[in-house]
């Protein structure tokens, strides 16, 4: 989330079993963090559990940051945190718990992972010319997409639900812009802060929607089962808190190359806890249009990643 940066000067070096663990942390944990919205979504409207997450953790993460001597933000760190968070949080992490009611886990995932294919098209309609491999990567990458949604089989049935992809598509391309606005907008210092900020601006606007659907109406202590209940707390916790605090670290202590894999790492996990503890079933041909379509994210991501070692060498 966002363009958080750091020197490798700037903090001390890390020891190869706390680099491991850090790895496993966005690998796993981030990965998992679909079944835990698949789960939490059973019975707690998604816009609600969404608003939840961000709000608790968003406060938490702030008051750390303030109780630590952070400044004040000023009015325009928020405005830009609040159009951050609108577009990452509300609409992005938004369409994902949404969908989560029509798409698989593993599925909904895969589609999210999409955003490296989004990020270079947005960047070439600013004017950044890209590589024949990164065009080439997302062409793989589309027609991963388009191989997951066509119909197959003479019942004309897809490997996803259409209108669930829609949503997921459509919240990553929201992620990718909120994600290219992030580079230039006013961000607090440190990181944390400008990130509880995004946090507690679009956990609000999920709130707010929420309230506007009538979901306080359909939750209580009676309707919410435990599986639902345990799945928020960890998202809470592990997906946002434990998650992005190790993000943020790893970035000052490994290359941004290494972190960067986490991309199309986190996909290939969720798929595989969705099917061994979701119990979720996928057919051959969804195998075959995912494994296209991280195909064509690592393509990006690496030919990227060889673009930035280039400048930082030079």
């Amino acid at each position: 989330m966002g363009n958080t940066q750091g020197t490798l000067h700037d903090t001390p070096a890390a020891t190869r079993f706390q680099l491991i663990a850090g790895f496993l942390i966005i690998y796993v944990v981030w990965g998992s963090t679909y079944l835990a919205i698949k789960w939490g979504v059973e019975t707690i409207p998604p816009f609600f559990m969404g608003a939840l997450r961000f709000l608790v953790a968003g406060a938490a993460l702030y008051g750390w940051n303030r109780l630590r001597g952070a400044a004040a933000p000023t009015r325009a760190q928020w405005r830009d945190a609040a159009i951050v968070g609108g577009l990452l949080l509300f609409v992005g992490n938004g369409a994902v718990s949404w969908a989560s009611r029509r798409v698989s886990s593993g599925l909904a995932s895969v589609l999210v992972a999409t955003v490296p294919l989004w990020l270079v098209l947005c960047e070439a309609w600013q004017g950044k010319r890209p590589r024949v491999a990164q065009l080439a990567g997302v062409v793989v990458g589309l027609v991963g997409v388009g191989l997951l949604v066509m119909p197959t089989g003479s019942a004309g049935l897809t490997a996803v639900d259409p209108i669930g992809a829609v949503a997921l598509t459509m919240g990553s391309l929201s992620w990718t812009i909120g994600s290219l606005y992030s580079r230039t907008a006013q961000q607090a210092k440190p990181a944390s802060m400008a990130i509880a900020m995004q946090m507690l601006t679009g956990g609000a606007l999920l709130i707010v929607l929420s309230l506007a659907l009538g979901d306080w109406q359909r939750v209580s202590f009676d309707t919410v089962s435990t599986r639902s209940a345990l799945s928020l707390l960890y998202l809470v916790i592990f997906g946002s808190l434990v998650g992005f605090s190790t993000y943020m670290w790893l970035l000052k202590v490994a290359s941004p190359t290494a972190v960067g894999t986490y991309a199309y790492v986190n996909p290939v996990v969720a798929v595989l806890l969705g099917v061994a503890l979701g119990g979720e079933r996928l057919p051959a041909s969804a195998w075959v249009a995912m494994s296209v379509i991280v195909g064509g994210v690592a393509l990006v991501s690496l030919v990227d990643s060889r673009r930035n070692a280039r400048k930082v060498t030079a």
